[in-house]
């Protein structure tokens, strides 16, 4: 029958999408279930990330990141004229222009690899079998990669027009006056930071006493104090205990912990970014009878769930919220379900923060090596002294090396300035091959590159860095 398949995957976005693609190339019969549909109601492939997510909030951050040198770098470039005007309806034509080319990148890739697109929403009624509409498929393997949805804040009832998730704030219908930000993750301070060079007074909120929770605390520090530079002003350790609208503005509550004291702020749009929780409803997980974790996350082995024939990857299981996560799961679900050794090093997936400046880790924080009571050293170098920093006015950042003191070997790095998403990938690759911090010193970086940064760091492990 030709609803018979080998796999189906049930989610287009990072991990269901290579999934599929993988599967493809290693001789699978292969489908794909998606039900995301665009402001045409028209079926897109790509999930949260392609659609409201790292693709078109990079596009806003880049067309931003632009304006602001327009407006403070230029003229001292010896660029003169009138500052550009923004126009926001443009902006968000080149954001959608930037999403349409992605998604049509899918369904290309899907075509060529002879993947089954099956429109709609799947669910699983019984085991080897899924359901999209009315029509029953069999597959000898499914794959849970329904990806995940904001959480919000009891007391906080979002609307997407004036209190908002991040899908809302990659849409808003006009630029806001004042914007509050709740919660000083990833998503809160991409978009605060989006807004605040397009005119926004932006204020962030945050519950524990530090930006960026779980990153490096010297890094931490740095970036808050740049964002501020920036104009973006930070309450932290602040609870929020509500939201109200009228009349198209909000009023935030929140009180201090310290001294629970509280306070309130007036806004024209309040963006939540609280984090995310797995989106796994409305697959008939329950009936079948699957294991879940406690916080809502489908529980598995080397992917596999409880249910024989039944997967799941990426943000539906634990593990961090990141698409190359994701994705790294759909390779390796897919090697082993051909009958290779499919694997993921979740000691080497790098996180990356696309503010200006971009923040950049792999592997251990000085605090966690603290914790773990290792011995460690740390290399640490400022972009002030690399020349191509300098030039393009973003020296105000560091690469900092963990290496472990009696081996040498790398056991985490933290990057902030210029291209720091770009430059961690030499220190994964370098932990990945199991590097000493010496190996990287001794390779030689050409100049002038910001990557000398990251070879100075590593310098600085040893007997010194040369330009510090």
């Amino acid at each position: 029958m030709s609803n018979e398949y080998d796999v189906v995957v049930i989610g287009s976005g990072p991990a269901g999408y290579v999934a599929a693609i993988r599967c493809a190339q290693l001789g699978f019969k292969t489908a794909c279930i998606e039900k995301w549909l665009n402001k045409e109601d028209k079926t897109v492939y790509g999930g949260t990330c392609l659609n409201v997510g790292c693709i078109p909030s990079k596009a806003l951050l880049h067309a931003t990141h632009s304006l602001h040198e327009a407006e403070h770098n230029f003229a001292k470039m010896g660029l003169k004229g009138k500052s550009p005007s923004v126009d926001w309806p443009q902006m968000q034509a080149y954001k959608q222009d930037v999403v349409d080319g992605n998604t049509k990148g899918i369904e290309f890739l899907f075509k060529k690899n002879k993947i089954t697109w099956l429109k709609g929403w799947g669910s699983i009624p019984a085991p080897g079998q899924v359901k999209v509409g009315d029509e029953v498929h069999e597959a000898k393997n499914i794959v849970i990669a329904t990806g995940s949805e904001p959480s919000t804040l009891p007391g906080v009832d979002v609307d997407e027009k004036t209190v908002v998730t991040s899908t809302g704030a990659l849409s808003l219908g006009k630029v806001p006056k004042s914007l509050v930000v709740i919660g000083a993750g990833v998503i809160g301070l991409e978009m605060g930071s989006v807004y605040a060079r397009l005119g926004s007074d932006v204020t962030v909120v945050e519950y524990l006493d530090a930006i960026t929770p779980g990153m490096d605390g010297d890094v931490a520090k740095t970036f808050q104090r740049i964002l501020a530079k920036q104009g973006i002003k930070f309450i932290l350790g602040a609870a929020v205990q509500g939201v109200t609208t009228k009349g198209g503005k909000a009023k935030v509550t929140y009180k201090l912990r310290k001294d629970e004291s509280e306070a309130t702020l007036d806004a024209d749009c309040v963006l939540v970014a609280t984090g995310r929780r797995p989106f796994t409803e409305g697959l008939g997980l329950e009936a079948l009878g699957v294991d879940m974790e406690p916080r809502g996350q489908i529980k598995t082995s080397h992917f596999a769930t409880n249910v024989k024939g039944l997967y799941a990857i990426g943000d539906a299981i634990t593990g961090p919220m990141l698409a190359h996560k994701a994705e790294d799961e759909g390779m390796a679900l897919a090697e082993i379900l051909a009958g290779k050794a499919g694997h993921v090093n979740y000691d080497v997936i790098p996180g990356v923060v696309y503010t200006s400046p971009e923040v950049a880790s792999v592997g251990k924080t000085e605090e966690q090596l603290k914790a773990e009571g290792r011995a460690y050293k740390v290399g640490k170098f400022s972009f002030m002294g690399n020349a191509r920093a300098k030039a393009i006015f973003q020296a105000e950042g560091f690469v900092k090396i963990l290496a472990d003191k009696a081996t040498d070997r790398i056991l985490g790095a933290h990057v902030i300035g210029p291209a720091a998403g770009d430059l961690i990938h030499e220190l994964c690759v370098a932990m990945e091959f199991g590097a000493s911090a010496q190996d990287l010193a001794l390779t030689c970086h050409a100049h002038p590159t910001y990557s000398e940064a990251v070879r100075e760091a590593a310098l600085a492990c040893g007997d010194g860095a040369i330009h510090a």
